[in-house]
């Protein structure tokens, strides 16, 4: 008897560069990202993920933070799935996101610890 086998998905990590200039845009999008971020999380989609920035913030306001990209954890079954989940974020329809050039690597993680405080 033959049985479908469920594709098997990993862990990737990704690297979103921003286009330049475009902190302004990223600023006025974010509520709308993290809304859209809410769903792949509860799914475990993404496993973890946040902003790359420029410096050291001075604080935790986002109109402080000198955001230059994102990077993500995502579990996926390839490459394709996961540029294609990548370009329907409203910071790539936005044109915040360099979708063209994100870099994705297999990931095997070693150990997890969460966060404290």
């Amino acid at each position: 008897m033959a049985t479908e086998s469920t594709p098997r998905k990993y862990e990737f990590l990704v690297v979103i560069p921003d286009f330049p200039g475009v902190l302004q845009k990223r600023i006025e999008a974010r509520n709308a990202h993290l809304s859209g971020l809410k769903p792949a999380v509860e799914s475990g989609l993404y496993q973890m993920g946040g902003a790359i920035l420029e410096d050291v913030p001075v604080d935790d306001s986002p109109s402080s933070l000198k955001m230059t990209g994102s990077t993500v954890v995502i579990t996926a079954e390839s490459k394709e799935e996961i540029l294609k989940t990548l370009r329907n974020d409203i910071y790539a329809k936005s044109g915040v996101w360099d979708v063209d050039n994100a870099q994705i690597w297999p990931l095997k993680c070693a150990f997890r610890i969460p966060i404290k405080g």
